[in-house]
């Protein structure tokens, strides 16, 4: 039997994350929506950062406050690495899982530059998915199989997959809408 305050509290869920790597450009996008529990809190939300000159864009999901504290400390990280994201990633997600305080965050992020594609998370993980198909967020898994779908069986840009895919997740996903921000970067 679940504990008496189980009905009262709430759960935010705030967003769906996808980026996809095809041909020389890498996108990612991030829908809008922020709601808790039944209710729609505001629809147009940024939950994408251009970090580094521009030149690296992290993407973020669950508790608003944790995803920004976990954006300034990899910003932190990828100073200390200048050019080396990967490792950036893996030293943000070693403390995070490590460290009493950070362990209890509650978020995700995607990190992007034109290199390399990382879904960075609080079990310590660090991974770089062999198609460039990342999805984050309470609409994440939808948007991946749109995303691997539109880019096995069409000829769309980086960009408009993740546009597209994002819709196919906002008829699904109650907690994602199609008030979307996109960004791009050349890639390698």
């Amino acid at each position: 039997m679940p504990p008496a305050n189980h009905y009262l509290r709430q759960t935010a869920r705030s967003t769906t994350i996808l980026t996809v790597r095809k041909g020389n450009q890498v996108a990612i996008a991030g829908d809008g929506q922020v709601t808790y529990g039944d209710a729609i809190l505001k629809q147009d939300t940024r939950k994408i950062r251009r970090i580094l000159d521009g030149n690296v864009l992290v993407g973020f999901a669950g508790s608003t406050a944790d995803a920004f504290s976990l954006l300034e400390r990899f910003e932190a990280k990828a100073k200390d690495f200048p050019g080396n994201i990967p490792r950036a990633a893996t030293e943000l997600a070693r403390d995070w899982r490590t460290d009493r305080v950070l362990r209890k965050l509650e978020a995700m992020m995607v990190v992007i530059n034109a290199e390399h594609s990382l879904l960075v998370t609080g079990q310590g993980d660090v991974v770089s998915p062999q198609d460039g198909i990342i999805g984050i967020g309470s609409g994440g898994n939808y948007a991946v199989a749109a995303a691997r779908a539109l880019t096995r069986y069409s000829d769309l840009s980086a960009r408009e997959v993740v546009e597209n895919s994002l819709k196919i997740a906002s008829e699904i996903d109650i907690y994602t809408n199609d008030n979307l921000i996109v960004e791009e970067l050349a890639a390698v």
